[in-house]
């Protein structure tokens, strides 16, 4: 699939980051990370263990164990270091997690139903909400059946990775942070959660941003990187295009880190 087109330089970022410093037990991840994110790009962030990718991650969420020491992150032009997790999300940012919690006796359409009321002035009808999730089902290519099955209670490593990505067809996010969202997935789950995420993408209106931290090249042969970055020791110390990705592939992460 060809990658989403990056939006003209011109407009105002959707996502932009500046000197972010971050810690957690007293231990600083992030040392002055810089990224810009505009609606419609597709970002892939890389790097080795413990370069601060999931940290990221975990910071642009709001997860209250990670302090923000240093720098900004402005999400639609307003800065959110001390906004709460949840309003973050009524504000449009998800996140799909590297390790899904399991909820025994809470039904996914429920659960879901639950967060889109978080998020509403008044709650969505059963009815409206029901044909909503219907049709996302659909979009995604899942049966119906999946939406009464307890959330993530006995899933795979493929159900609860698509189950983050109904999620996200759901809550239809202005920017979705997709955290290693290919760990543990073989083949054929990688190929299927990734064509629901380029469903959810192309259908959208309008196109939200998405950043998608991995470890490995194989997600981006199906969702093709506007941007890729390469994040080492709390920083972005590399970004260019599609053939960085395959340049790692190749030549590991030594010859741009120096190790």
């Amino acid at each position: 699939m060809s990658s989403i087109a990056v939006s003209s330089p011109a407009e105002s970022p959707l996502l932009e980051v500046r000197g972010l410093t971050a810690s957690i037990e007293g231990r600083q991840i992030l040392k002055g990370l810089d990224l810009t994110v505009r609606a419609g790009e597709i970002h892939a962030i890389m790097g080795p263990n413990g370069s601060g990718k999931s940290t990221l991650a975990k910071v642009l969420a709001g997860h209250p164990s990670y302090e923000v020491t240093g720098g900004e992150v402005l999400f639609g032009g307003r800065e959110i270091t001390s906004v709460a997790a949840d309003e973050r999300s009524r504000e449009g940012l998800f996140l799909a997690f590297q390790y899904p919690h399991e909820i025994p006796g809470v039904t996914i359409q429920n659960f879901l139903r639950t967060a889109i009321n978080a998020r509403r002035e008044k709650d969505i009808p059963v009815l409206e909400f029901r044909k909503l999730l219907y049709q996302k089902m659909d979009l995604l290519g899942m049966d119906h059946g999946f939406a009464t099955r307890f959330v993530n209670d006995g899933f795979s490593g493929g159900e609860k990775k698509r189950n983050e990505i109904l999620q996200m067809a759901m809550l239809e996010p202005r920017l979705a942070v997709l955290d290693e969202t290919d760990s543990g997935l073989d083949i054929d789950a990688l190929r299927i959660v990734s064509e629901g995420v380029n469903r959810i993408v192309e259908a959208a209106n309008p196109t939200p941003g998405v950043v998608i931290i991995t470890h490995y090249n194989r997600i981006l042969n199906y969702i093709r990187p506007d941007v890729v970055h390469v994040l080492h020791d709390g920083r972005i110390i590399r970004s260019g295009g599609r053939e960085l990705a395959e340049q790692l592939e190749e030549r590991g992460y030594d010859w741009l880190i120096g190790a």
